[in-house]
Parts: structure tokens; C-alpha cells; sequence
């Protein structure tokens, strides 16, 4: 019976560490300055000499004013659309030979 106890105990806390890793948030990052431009999917800001772009979604949250010409910070998350993977030219010039 100890030993059935412990196995359950055991499976339940592997299953609980497995849940927990899958769960890691996504990291989040942040850009400040004025706002130069806004549309209902994004808006634009400058960061010193750049202008950075960041879509925005419907439930995006928004606290206070949002207008052109607002310092505004935005929090956001990178994420990849598309990934493509290539193999390097080396190895195809070697398997050819």
C-alpha cells in the first residue's frame, strides 16, 4: 500500500513540474516615446532616430489618453509568424561529391 501511495504521489508531482514548464510565460518587452501615428491594428512611436511599428489587437489594453503626439510606454511579446530552416551550402557541396 506504502508503495502504491508513493508512486501516486510521485506520477502527481511529475505531471505537476511538466504543467508548470509548459506554462513559462512569454518574455515581455518595453518601447518609450511619443506617438507618431495611430490605426485600429497599430501604432507607431518614435524611439530616438527610429520609428517603431507594434500591432495592437481589439483587447488591447489601453490606460489613459491614447492620441498622436502622447509619450506612451508599450509593453509587448515577440513571437515568430513563420520559421524556415536551411541547410548550410557546405554540406550540400560535400554530400554532392
Amino acid at each position: 500500500m506504502k508503495k502504491l501511495l508513493v508512486l501516486a504521489f510521485l506520477s502527481a508531482n511529475l505531471f505537476a513540474q511538466a504543467g508548470l514548464a509548459q506554462a513559462a510565460p512569454t518574455r515581455t518587452y518595453q518601447v518609450t516615446g511619443p506617438v507618431l501615428e495611430l490605426r485600429d491594428d497599430a501604432i507607431v512611436v518614435q524611439k530616438g532616430k527610429e520609428k517603431w511599428e507594434i500591432s495592437r489587437a481589439a483587447d488591447t489594453k489601453i490606460k489613459g489618453d491614447l492620441k498622436v503626439g502622447a509619450k506612451v510606454t508599450i509593453e509587448y511579446r515577440m513571437s515568430a509568424a513563420t520559421i524556415e530552416a536551411k541547410s548550410e551550402a557546405k554540406d550540400d557541396a560535400k554530400a554532392k561529391k
